[in-house]
């Protein structure tokens, strides 16, 4: 009986399934993306029709007269094509009857003022599409896509900051994967209309201190973050349109801690991992030290929040993929990324986790040879050590542990031994010869620690015949690598154990 709805029944249909997230509903967001939450305080919001969208005694109106709108069906209760094509035939009039109004009357905002607030109300009516992911392809054969994305230049930021939200609610994943042929048809529109960059475009113009637009703000990276996460391959698209650019800015605003800043360094990781393009593009446009300044704040300060313990940790993370790209090498060496590591190891806050970690990824294979030569001249062994003489007991960097630092110090010892060249070689070598050759006793005893615990796995593996890789990773056996190469066969040091045999 619903394929007889004409099209006012239609548009004042309300059906029982709502949508996964409501425009305005923040409590509900945060409980199905608790780590992405907005923190913003409540701001007003200066629009062209939300002094009547405000009023608490407005109703949403629709583009009908009253003849044509009878009341809704209460039987029906399904979306299918046919009533999908009249709520897309509905949308395509709202668009041109405001494109229109917009056109002749441009200088007279009560003129369309009506029409966009219908506009907005069809684009919110428009996300119970999203629980019906099979029906993906009609929007795509019937251009809809594209006239969404065409709404995201829109004049009026509050229509930008409804596509938005319908695109985040559109390509959530779990919509996504529901329908496999769907879900392709509508990324490939999306990829074909240029959705990030089109994306960046409206980011450029929104307010962040006004909430509605930053919440628009974060939508915008969801979207990124859905897209990336069902096709990986988009991040590289998704960086040389200018996205890559923004987060760099955004991260160097000189604005309060927020849950866009968090969202930014996520994205930025995201970015990162796994695409040698994007590790590239972020060493040309001077990310390496943009990364830099803003890791140097933790370098005496430990971060404020779980939040913002995350964003230091994303930096990190971002850092240290970023270094495995041997270019970007040489500009962490000239932009003192080595000296920021140096003193946060020495200041002992949360960072040092992090920056201990950067400087194994920044000294590790041939690529850092120059950064090995630079650590020792920058007096970075009476940093390294310490750490190498006693592991810390107590990690203040939620998850790490005792193995993680002893095998990032070995491996940093380890890359020194084999690059550096023969002045700082041998004042690396000489360390080991002090205080009556403390330094090979506990090179030694981490040595035999590790290569206990392979042994023991080896035991169970034998007995259970599988895992035994993993198995043997986990156990160690990475931390028991570095300390053997950390043995130089030609050192000229004194060892008073001369019958302990390294394998």
């Amino acid at each position: 009986e619903y394929l007889e709805m004409d099209v006012g029944e239609l548009l004042n249909y309300k059906p029982a399934k709502e949508p996964k997230r409501g425009l305005d509903d923040d409590e509900e967001a945060a409980d199905t993306r608790p780590r992405k939450r907005l923190q913003h305080s409540a701001g007003g919001r200066v629009s062209r029709f939300a002094p009547v969208r405000d009023d608490p005694d407005f109703t949403p109106r629709v583009a009908l007269e009253p003849a044509d709108a009878p009341e809704p069906d209460a039987g029906v209760d399904i979306l299918d094509d046919t009533n999908l094509k009249k709520l897309i035939l509905n949308f395509e009039k709202r668009v041109l009857k405001n494109q229109e109004l917009r056109i002749k009357y441009p200088d007279l905002p009560e003129k369309f003022m009506d029409s966009e607030v219908e506009l907005n109300d069809i684009l919110q009516e428009m996300h119970i599409v999203a629980t019906q992911p099979e029906l993906y392809p009609i929007l795509v054969e019937l251009n809809a896509v594209q006239s969404i994305l065409g709404l995201l230049a829109h004049e009026n930021t509050d229509i930008s900051i409804a596509v938005v939200d319908l695109l985040q609610e559109l390509t959530d994943v779990d919509s996504l994967h529901e329908s496999q042929e769907g879900a392709d048809m509508l990324i490939d529109a999306l990829i074909d209309g240029q959705i990030v960059a089109q994306l960046v475009q409206n980011l450029e113009r929104l307010d962040e201190t006004v909430k509605e637009e930053a919440e628009g703000v974060h939508n915008t990276l969801a979207i990124v973050e859905n897209l990336a996460e069902f096709r990986p391959e988009l991040s590289i698209q998704a960086a040389q349109q200018g996205l890559l650019a923004w987060i760099l800015k955004r991260l160097k605003a000189k604005m309060p801690f927020d849950a866009n800043k968090l969202y930014c360094s996520e994205i930025l990781s995201i970015l990162l991992q796994n695409h040698e393009e994007n590790k590239k593009l972020l060493g040309e446009i001077d990310g390496i030290d943009t990364l830099l300044q803003q890791l140097s704040y933790f370098k005496r300060h430990d971060p404020n929040s779980s939040d913002e313990t995350e964003m230091m940790e994303n930096l990190f993370g971002a850092l240290c993929s970023s270094l495995m790209c041997a270019p970007n090498r040489e500009r962490f060496l000239k932009g003192e990324g080595l000296q920021l590591m140096n003193l946060m190891l020495r200041e002992k806050k949360m960072s040092r986790s992090g920056a201990l970690k950067v400087l194994d990824f920044a000294t590790c294979n041939v690529e850092g040879t120059d950064n090995c030569n630079k650590f020792v001249d920058i007096l970075g062994l009476r940093t390294i050590f310490p750490l190498f003489m006693q592991t810390p007991r107590k990690y203040k960097k939620k998850g790490a542990s005792p193995e993680e630092h002893e095998e990032h110090v070995c491996s940093v010892i380890s890359s020194m031994l084999k690059n550096c060249k023969t002045t700082q070689r041998q004042r690396l070598l000489n360390k080991f010869t002090e205080n009556d050759h403390e330094k090979v006793d506990r090179l030694m005893e981490l040595h035999f620690k590790y290569l206990e615990k392979v042994h023991a796995i080896d035991n169970i593996i034998e007995r259970e015949k599988e895992g035994h890789l993993s198995g043997r990773q986990e156990s160690g056996e990475d931390s028991l690598r570095p300390l053997a190469v950390a043995w130089p066969q030609e050192s000229r040091v004194k060892i008073r154990h001369q019958r302990c045999v390294f394998r």
